[in-house]
């Protein structure tokens, strides 16, 4: 199993294939394992890496509390620890954030980021957000990850032959360490760069899924505020894209990735 020891924690990780160095983050409650559909093809094109973010899947359970800049950080030393000087970032909803967050603080190892279903603010400005953070909260607190795996599960996989994508979700995230969890839950809390983003001079996909938490208008906004991004909206997908559309993700993501190398 391979791990590395850095800012005190064991950090779980795998890589596979040569290359320029692509980095696959997962987002809340998920793993590497996530990536199986991502880690299956890319290996071909680049030397493709994942792992658990802290308090995640076969990382250390460390105590909270998290924070997106501790998240970028750890990734930071993983590569270093990789002897890796400059990756592709790819992540996904919470790993969307430590994306936009290793731009900000490491644009020096930055080669592009991929931004996929997620958010660059997640500051709580009005009482609708409040209202939800607290029922989310107080959900989180009193159910158990199955459960909560199973509601979560029900949103995003919704077609019946999606029925064993929803029996994996639902497995893997009965796996998650509730304190953890929670710790990474409000990581995300009051973390924004959007006042931020005209810093990130790398080249910037935005993956939006025409039926996510969010509406692509939300994408939009901020691609428009960084300097050198595009944006793809892959159809009759909701917010777990890579693993619901693998094909059309990978593609999407292959010709960004080959476009920015011209």
């Amino acid at each position: 199993m391979p791990t590395t020891k850095n800012s005190s924690i064991q950090t779980y990780y795998e890589v596979h294939g040569e290359g320029e160095a692509l980095v696959f983050i997962h987002g809340l409650g998920s793993s590497s394992g996530d990536w199986q559909f991502q880690t299956a093809f890319f290996p071909e094109y680049f030397k493709t890496i994942v792992y658990d973010v802290r308090g995640h899947g076969q990382s250390e359970k460390a105590k909270g509390p998290y924070s997106v800049p501790l998240f970028a950080k750890d990734l930071a030393e993983l590569l270093n620890e990789l002897g890796i000087e400059k990756a592709h970032i790819v992540g996904l909803s919470m790993g969307g954030w430590i994306a936009f967050q290793f731009g900000v603080a490491y644009p020096e190892m930055t080669a592009s980021l991929t931004i996929v279903n997620s958010w660059a603010d997640m500051r709580l400005k009005t009482l609708q957000d409040w209202k939800g953070y607290i029922q989310r909260a107080i959900i989180f607190r009193l159910f158990s990850m199955r459960k909560i795996g199973e509601v979560l599960g029900a949103k995003l996989f919704i077609k019946p032959e999606q029925k064993g994508l929803l029996n994996d979700f639902v497995e893997s995230w009965a796996k998650n360490y509730k304190p953890s969890y929670m710790a990474s839950f409000h990581a995300g809390v009051g973390w924004s760069v959007a006042d931020q983003l005209g810093k990130i001079t790398a080249p910037v996909l935005v993956v939006a899924a025409d039926e996510d938490y969010t509406p692509v208008s939300t994408k939009e906004a901020y691609v428009s505020k960084l300097p050198n991004a595009r944006l793809a909206v892959i159809e009759d997908s909701r917010h777990a894209t890579p693993v619901e559309r693998p094909n059309e993700f990978n593609q999407v993501l292959l010709a960004f990735l080959r476009d920015i190398e011209n």
